[in-house]
């Protein structure tokens, strides 16, 4: 792995302790140094200039992490190519070179020829053919490839603390048959190095929030906590929860390609651990509704069916097979320049998207419980305790 000015991207790192709420100055919270309106402080890593203009190739541009990585490049001074298929918000950067193709029927022709970027950021691959024929394609025309993985390419989360060195995919089968998303995303990493030999960037980030998520599973959370009243918290206060913004993931994407920063990454946060009930009550402190938080065992949650990750998003019982969940290393992304906003600020601006967003769309989550559901779990965990009468 290089990474050129390692020394001071790590010290800037290590300055906070990301996402405390106390009154510390805005660096000492979480990295970036962004204040509640989510610009940047001028002492900050994102401030400072980048070394060399670039010419950058990103696969894909519209989506989630997509916008956030292009206009921070653009307020670097970069140079912006997309590649996509034109159907996920396609009126956004009319203003930047947009070549059009699909990776999934092997419409590439937009990328063949002597064109040359310095950069490719892969934000959009699930299969590993796709990232087989595009960066062979571009091998010889870019000098770095980045690909944006996943968390789920690991073979076990059992470890506590594991760490890039982990084994992926499927150990007890061989490659030709793996399969499923984090088995494929971990062979898709293998065509990204095979085809830039000590030039390949893996990103491996876990949830990512922050405004502009579709998903929903952390957006969850500060919908049912701004809606007040008594709420389902899932396990014990004291369990661990691991996410990224979006923007700081983004805003790092694009200064690893900036120090040429290869190998690979696990682009998880906070800086340091992070219980759900800090999670939760961080969220609670941007919002003046009056909340309860009911915390129900997970035993409990399980006999009624209600299943972690997509009911309780951001949130696994922390025992047995699962007990690396939500507690992996990113000691390695931290030394490469990885930084984080505040919970707060975090918090409260995909709160205000959220709220920017058509009722409809704001009435129908995509991940948690809905109000009638959570109704009846908080009704049978009172009888459970024996609080009424059943």
């Amino acid at each position: 792995m290089t990474i050129r000015r390692r020394e001071f991207l790590k010290g800037a790192a290590l300055v906070g302790g990301g996402f405390t709420l106390g009154a510390l100055p805005a660096k000492a919270l979480g990295g970036t140094g962004h204040g509640p309106a989510g610009s940047p402080a001028p002492d900050s890593p994102a401030q400072e200039g980048p070394p060399r203009t670039l010419r950058i190739l990103i696969l894909g541009g519209t989506g989630f992490i997509g916008p956030h990585q292009v206009r921070y490049a653009r307020e670097r001074g970069h140079e912006l190519t997309l590649f996509n298929r034109g159907r996920t918000a396609p009126h956004l950067f009319p203003e930047l070179e947009q070549l059009r193709g699909d990776r999934e029927t092997g419409e590439l022709g937009a990328l063949e020829g002597n064109r040359e970027w310095d950069v490719v950021i892969d934000n959009s691959a699930t299969n590993p053919r796709w990232v087989r024929e595009s960066a062979r394609l571009l091998q010889d025309r870019a000098e770095q490839y980045i690909f944006i993985s996943t968390q789920s390419v690991y073979a076990s989360r059992a470890e506590i603390g594991m760490d890039e060195t982990a084994p992926v995919g499927r150990p007890d089968l061989p490659r030709e048959e793996w399969s499923g998303y984090g088995p494929s995303k971990a062979l898709a990493e293998e065509e990204a190095r095979e085809a830039f030999p000590g030039r390949a960037t893996v990103i491996r980030p876990g949830l990512i929030v922050g405004p502009g998520d579709r998903s929903d599973r952390w957006t969850y959370w500060v919908a049912r906590i701004h809606r007040g009243g008594e709420m389902v918290a899932p396990g014990t206060p004291h369990d661990p929860v691991q996410f990224v913004d979006a923007r700081d993931l983004s805003e790092w994407v694009v200064r690893t390609a900036e120090e040429g920063t290869t190998g690979t990454f696990n682009a998880v946060g906070p800086s340091s651990p992070l219980s759900l009930a800090e999670m939760l009550y961080g969220i609670r402190a941007v919002t003046t509704s009056p909340v309860f938080f009911v915390w129900i065992e997970a035993d409990f949650l399980q006999e009624l069916g209600v299943r972690a990750w997509s009911d309780m998003p951001a949130w696994m019982p922390p025992e047995g097979a699962r007990a690396g969940f939500a507690r992996m290393s990113n000691e390695r992304a931290l030394d490469a320049g990885l930084t984080f906003r505040p919970l707060a600020v975090t918090a409260q601006e995909t709160l205000a998207w959220f709220l920017g967003l058509p009722a409809e769309r704001r009435d129908n989550l995509r991940a948690g419980l809905d109000p009638d559901r959570e109704a009846f779990i908080l009704d049978a965990w009172r009888v459970r305790q024996g609080n009424v009468q059943e």
